[in-house]
């Protein structure tokens, strides 16, 4: 299924995903990135909350949503949830701080967050809600 380009339905499936896991847990950042030494691309999602003491719960909410949400274009198994100090979250935040007005887009093959990567596609920042 990763063979090919990331799909435009696999960026839209991903994004409602990363909004309605951001209501359960704070999102900071959000790609997809297919490693050099990775058959498969993933959607990372990071957030300050995810560590060691709720990753379980973090991956519950994860399957509960990909139910509710029902693409064919997201796979449970294909999210990974980082905290937002990993290296690979940093480089996403850090894109999107140099560049705050940029829409989500695609970054090339090279160095991200210290990963050799072939391809990575990197989500605007959700903007925060003002009540």
């Amino acid at each position: 299924m990763d063979r090919g380009p990331l799909v435009n339905e696999e960026i839209n499936a991903g994004a409602e995903l990363v909004r309605e896991f951001d209501k359960f847990e704070p999102v900071k950042g959000a790609f997809w990135l297919k490693a050099d030494d990775e058959e498969q691309r993933y959607l990372y999602i990071a957030s300050d909350r995810i560590d060691g003491t709720n990753i379980d719960v973090a991956y519950g909410a994860i399957l509960r949503l990909t139910k509710r949400i029902r693409s064919p274009y997201l796979d449970p198994f294909r999210v990974k949830l980082i905290n937002a100090k990993d290296p690979l979250a940093k480089a996403a935040t850090d894109i999107n701080s140099r560049f705050p007005n940029r829409i989500a887009g695609r970054f090339a093959a090279g160095s991200f967050g210290g990963l050799s990567v072939d391809d990575a596609y990197i989500y605007s920042p959700i903007p925060v809600a003002v009540s």
